[in-house]
């Protein structure tokens, strides 16, 4: 029987798990203590197993190599983006299969992902190291601000800085003390930012689905409000080179199969498409949901498949990818628990079931017909539901 060790630090990959079920795999889980009594699929998980964190990589590599003595573990799947380099670390020091520390550090360092994008001459934003000051300072000159002074390894827009002025980028490294080096430093380019979620099978895209948000992520996260995303029109040419785009990516940064999440904008100045950044997860903010209601397909479930696919020896079938369009909607809520059935328009498909949150999805095979639903609701959420916090500084489950 195959058996797979996810891991997660954060409650995420339901549909993940119960499709392991579903395929008869035997599933074993290992995850912090603090998430004990999280709404886990607990009829998915033959085995659950609990550390006070995964902060001490050499306790996690001495838990899972125990674990080994009574398992024969085929494969090891990080739920959430910040253990991956935990899993890799596992799968190589107990010789499995899968991402290695190296790719692993392509995926979640922005600055190694901006170095092999540029060496591939992949467009991105004018960008350095932070390490040595002299050469910061002649960036500086050199390069116009504003500028964004960005956490090398998070996720998403945590942790992220505007810098206006270069006193105040010294304000900023006297404040990170030693955490200055695991930072990089770009030019803030405005424009419109797309995103591409595709599945990479033997380092072939074998599936894509290229959106584009309402806001940029960083707007959103920074300044308050909605969170929205769209199909973008099928066989236009943005979405073939963006389509095109995410397959250099995959190919220059040496990801040989799972889902990846990769972030581009067109440029304001010279309508270039530019390289963000991308990660070798399932895109968060409820994405994956987008892309089914576009596609009819759950890069959670397919990502089951191919990697139970490979471990079996079996070919991976990927799915067909369906012609629809589909736009989501979430806004942080007032109310802890938002009513939004005065939204109930024929075209919605899902709604948002959380507290202190609304949202829906709406599909329709027309994109104006979707675009249109979303300009009417944007500003009704505004009036009726939105709620503004401060970013986070840090992850939060």
């Amino acid at each position: 029987m195959t058996t797979v060790l996810c891991i997660a630090s954060y409650e995420k990959g339901a549909d993940f798990l119960r499709e392991c079920r579903s395929l008869g795999v035997h599933t074993l889980f290992l995850t912090v203590e603090s998430l004990r009594d999280a709404d886990w699929p607990r009829e998915a998980v033959d085995a659950f197993y609990y550390l006070q964190s995964f902060g001490d990589r050499q306790e996690v590599l001495n838990a899972v190599s125990y674990l080994a003595r009574s398992h024969r573990i085929d494969r090891i799947i990080p739920l959430d983006e910040f253990d991956q380099g935990t899993a890799a670390a596992l799968r190589e020091h107990l010789r499995i299969p899968g991402m290695g520390q190296t790719t692993v550090r392509r995926f979640r360092d922005k600055l190694a992902m901006r170095q092999a994008a540029a060496e591939a001459g992949i467009p991105v934003p004018p960008f350095t190291p932070v390490f040595h000051d002299a050469d910061v300072q002649t960036w500086l000159d050199r390069v116009p601000g504003p500028w964004l002074l960005k956490p090398r390894s998070s996720a998403a827009a945590i942790g992220i800085r505007w810098i206006d002025r270069p006193d105040q980028l010294r304000e900023a490294f006297d404040q990170l003390g030693d955490l200055r080096a695991d930072h990089l430093l770009e030019r803030f380019v405005p424009g419109t930012v797309y995103h591409v979620d595709a599945i990479i099978d033997e380092r072939r895209v074998v599936f894509a689905a290229a959106h584009a948000y309402a806001h940029p992520p960083f707007e959103v996260a920074h300044g308050g409000g909605l969170f929205c995303s769209r199909t973008i029109e099928r066989h236009s040419p943005d979405e073939e080179r963006l389509l095109e785009l995410n397959r250099t990516v995959v190919e220059s940064l040496g990801l040989v199969r799972g889902v990846v999440h990769s972030e581009f904008i067109r440029s304001e100045a010279d309508g270039r498409f530019v390289f963000l950044e991308t990660a070798a997860r399932v895109g968060g903010a409820h994405i994956v949901d987008l892309v089914e209601a576009a596609t009819g397909a759950n890069l959670w479930r397919e990502w089951a498949r191919l990697e139970v696919a490979h471990a079996r020896g079996e070919p991976y079938r990927a799915p067909e990818r369906g012609e629809s369009y589909a736009g989501i909607l979430i806004s942080l809520a007032r109310q802890a628990h938002p009513d939004t059935s005065a939204f109930d328009d024929a075209e919605i498909v899902w709604r948002l079931d959380k507290r202190h949150h609304a949202g829906l999805i709406v599909a329709s095979p027309d994109p104006d017909r979707v675009r249109a639903l979303l300009e009417d609701y944007m500003p009704r959420f505004r009036e009726q539901f939105t709620a503004v916090l401060p970013a986070p500084e840090t992850p939060t489950a």
